[in-house]
Order: C-alpha cells, then structure tokens, then sequence
C-alpha cells in the first residue's frame, strides 16, 4: 500500500510536468524502481507507459481545444512515430544501447546550450516551411524520435519540443501540444509491446492513470495560461534536470 501510495503521488508530478514539456518519465520511473526494486525492469516500463499515456492522451485534448494544432502536419508524424516506435522497440532486442546512453547527456547539453543562446527562439509561432516540406520533415521528426523512444527513451518529449521549434519554427507553446500527439503515438507502440509480452502490472497502472491525468490536467491548464514563455522556462529546467539524471546513469552508476 505504501508503494502504490508512493507512485501514485509520483505520477500525479509526472502528468504535471510532462503536460507542460514532456519530461515525467525523469520523475515516475525512478520512483517505480525505488517502490519495486525486485520487479522486472520491462514490467516497470510497461506499467510506466501505460500509466503515463492517460495524461498524454487528454493533455492534446486539452491542447486541441484551446491551441491551433496543424492536424496535416501532425497526424503523418504521429503515424510515422508508431511505426518508428515499433522499429526501435524491436532493435533494442538487437542492438545494445550502450554507446547511446553514454552520447545523451551530451546531445542534451547541446540542445539546452543553443535553446540559452538563441533567447528568442520559440517565443513566436512563426512556421516557415511549405506545406508538403512541412509534413515531410514532421514525418522525419516523428519516425526518428518514435525508434529512439522504442529503442531508448529518456527524454523524447524534450527532443519533441525542440525539434518543432526548431526545424518547424513552432512557438513552445503550439511545440507542446505537437509533442504530445507524437508522443502519445510512441507510447501506444510501446503499451502494445509491453502488453503483449505480460509487462504490464494493470492494476497499479489503473491507479497512477487517474493520478496521471489529475496532474495533466494542473499542467496543461499552467502552460496554456501563462503562455509560451513559461514552457520555454518548464523547458529548460527538465532539460537540466534530464542531463544531470542521464549524466548519473551513464558515468557514475
């Protein structure tokens, strides 16, 4: 009971954050590790995703009834994003993930370095491409980050929001709402997966859903009020934080 207890509360603070930026997977999979330290790690993947896909599904509904979703664009990527979740899901079994795990913090870095640098990027919703290169790339966005959300995982959202600022030139606000309709897609791959192969513990992932969306729905009512400055600043922390959390994985664990 003091395990449930524990990562239900954990998950109310990841739907939180993650409605905002993405990024909640840095607060409820530790806390499934510390609560279930003898559990298969697939097993707490999978109750993870499942738990968290909830608060992802109705933050972009929540998105898409207040914020201006370019559907068009979105709906390929997210379908690009499903197959490249599967993909991925299926190399891992293949391919180690060493050498990505040890490179992460350091792409993290970078991307936090030019986010500080170029102060007014994503302040302005300002696409700039075609329509026809506008899907393709969001295609190629989708399809990349679903096999690395398959294949690896941390910090998929943030990668999300970043790259449809800066390739699609969205504002962070209008990148949020993208990424959660990507995201939602990837995690959908990964539930089937999980599913699948009997890792997915139902009855805890049932209580942390509700928790889950309870903290979506305090997050994505934040970001829409305050606006794109404030999820460029939630950005900016999680990126932090996920370079500290992924630096402490790869060299001192």
């Amino acid at each position: 009971m003091v395990e449930l207890t524990a990562v239900t509360l954990a998950a109310a603070l990841a739907g939180f954050v993650d409605a905002i930026v993405g990024g909640g997977g840095l607060v409820l999979v530790p806390a499934l590790f510390s609560a279930y330290p003898s559990a298969a790690p697939a097993t707490l993947f999978g109750t993870n995703k499942t738990a968290a896909v909830w608060g992802t599904a109705w933050a972009t509904g929540q998105y898409a009834r207040r914020v201006r979703m370019n559907w068009g664009t979105l709906a390929p990527a997210a379908a690009a994003a499903l197959a490249g979740s599967a993909l991925g899901a299926w190399a891992v079994t293949r391919v180690p993930g060493e050498g990505l795990r040890r490179a992460l913090p350091f792409v993290l870095l970078a991307v936090l370095v030019y986010t500080l640098a170029r102060k007014d990027l994503g302040h302005v919703h300002a696409p700039h491409l075609g329509r026809a290169t506008e899907r393709a790339v969001a295609a190629a966005i989708g399809a990349g980050l679903g096999f690395y959300d398959g294949f690896f995982g941390p910090g998929t959202g943030s990668f999300l929001v970043f790259l449809l600022v800066r390739l699609l030139g969205y504002d962070f606000l209008h990148a949020s709402a993208g990424a959660k309709l990507i995201n939602m897609a990837t995690n959908l791959s990964a539930i089937a997966l999980f599913a699948a192969t009997g890792h997915v513990w139902w009855h805890v992932a049932a209580v942390m859903a509700v928790a889950n969306v309870a903290g979506s729905l305090a997050g994505t009512g934040l970001a829409l009020r305050h606006g794109t400055r404030f999820v460029r600043f939630v950005f900016i922390v999680v990126v932090g934080a996920l370079i500290l959390r992924t630096g402490y994985d790869a060299f001192l664990r």
